[in-house]
């Protein structure tokens, strides 16, 4: 097995961001992933508190689907992020300043579903904001993607699924087989410990946020779930790097 690919998100659900490299730190998420939300009007979070929340109080691809056509880009340095979409001008925001903040959040609204609650203020969490309530990464099998593409009768893209890891060289769903098992990629080794179900934002194409394929239905029709990748915990650190090597520990 080899490590294909490395995404990351830095503001939950609005843009995606291809990397070559990263450094993971034990019991951490990825740098720079999921380090801010949209909370929308409904939401019940406290601003400014830093704690996990479920995804249900987020904007996210799920109830508007014109956000998964966001791509991102992280200026580390100076902590601003860089946003596009096909159908709105390009943004960049400081999103821990006030008033880019906000304009972040007006930004986000014009590609948001009216008719689900409005995207109101962000937030920033202590560990990334991911959809487990304990710092996790996510790792995907580009075998299954395409096995899943070939019974749906189109490609899918890496980006629908918003991964952190995706590996070559594994059997399609295999990675299910790793569960509770430790896998080292690269100078880090991750644990993994559960499947990741899927929503409906997997329907939605990445380069243009509008729905087309019924990734839920394929799931559920040929495999009868609707789960596709699994979480990792990171328990050793180290740098990883696109044609890693991975390999499953005794």
């Amino acid at each position: 097995m080899r490590l294909a690919a490395i995404w990351r998100h830095p503001i939950k659900a609005h843009g995606a961001e291809p990397l070559d490299a990263v450094t993971l730190d034990a019991g951490r998420t990825m740098p720079w992933d999921r380090v801010w939300a949209i909370a929308h009007s409904a939401a019940r979070v406290v601003a400014g508190s830093g704690d996990w929340a479920p995804c249900a109080n987020f904007s996210r691809g799920a109830k508007s689907p014109r956000l998964m056509a966001i791509r991102a880009r992280v200026d580390e340095e100076r902590g601003r992020v860089h946003l596009t979409h096909p159908d709105v001008p390009a943004l960049d925001v400081d999103p821990d300043d006030p008033e880019d903040a906000r304009t972040l959040v007006a930004w986000a609204a014009a590609l948001a579903s009216p008719d689900r609650a409005a995207p109101a203020f962000v937030v920033r969490a202590r560990q990334g904001m991911t959809d487990s309530d304990y710092p996790t990464l996510s790792l995907l099998n580009r075998a299954s993607l395409a096995l899943l593409g070939e019974q749906m009768g189109k490609p899918l893209g890496e980006a629908r699924f918003r991964g952190n890891l995706w590996l070559d060289g594994l059997e399609p769903f295999a990675e299910f087989d790793l569960i509770g098992r430790d896998l080292r990629i690269g100078g880090a080794t991750v644990r993994v410990t559960e499947r990741i179900t899927r929503c409906k934002a997997t329907t939605v194409d990445p380069e243009t946020g509008v729905p087309d394929a019924d990734t839920l239905g394929a799931l559920r029709a040929h495999w009868g779930h609707q789960d596709f990748g699994v979480y990792v915990t990171v328990t050793k650190g180290g740098r990883v790097a696109v044609g890693d090597a991975a390999a499953p520990q005794p």
